[in-house]
């Protein structure tokens, strides 16, 4: 399953899905994912293995929050493009998406059911980078102390 918003993103994930001969069991859905997301859980579609998050960075603790309502214990979170050309440590910045990016790290720093790392890509479009993360299966109120 894809959560898209733009239409033109949607067309070329299904072009490509189509391409890899994988689009029969592809779902993708177009629309904002705050209004996709709840209907999700309505269809009762999780628990799911694997969230990849790359949407609008403002909003990344909030897609975190919904992959980690969605996902069972033992997935795979990853959000994408978090380290932002290396912004997301300068202090005084006020970029909207490195603050979302921030808020993310934030919030994971502070969520017991995960463990995660951030990892620094550097390449042709220049440094990036990505945050991986792992649902535990720890009870609510676990601390990070507290788990094998």
């Amino acid at each position: 399953m894809t959560l898209e918003a733009d239409p033109h993103h949607a067309d070329v994930a299904r072009a490509n899905l189509a391409r890899a001969n994988v689009a029969s069991r592809v779902d993708v859905r177009l629309g904002p994912a705050f209004d996709t997301l709840p209907v999700l859980e309505a269809e009762r579609r999780a628990p799911f293995d694997l969230v990849f998050i790359d949407a609008d960075k403002r909003f990344s603790a909030a897609y975190f929050d919904w992959a980690l309502r969605l996902a069972r214990p033992g997935a795979t979170i990853v959000a994408d493009s978090v380290v932002r050309a290396g912004a997301v440590v300068d202090a005084t910045s006020r970029d909207q998406s490195v603050l979302g990016v921030r808020a993310l790290a934030e919030r994971l720093a502070q969520e017991p059911r995960v463990v995660a790392t951030a990892l620094q890509t550097v390449g042709s479009k220049g440094r990036d980078g990505f945050i991986l993360a792992r649902v535990v299966d720890a009870a609510p109120g676990a601390t990070r102390q507290n788990r094998k």
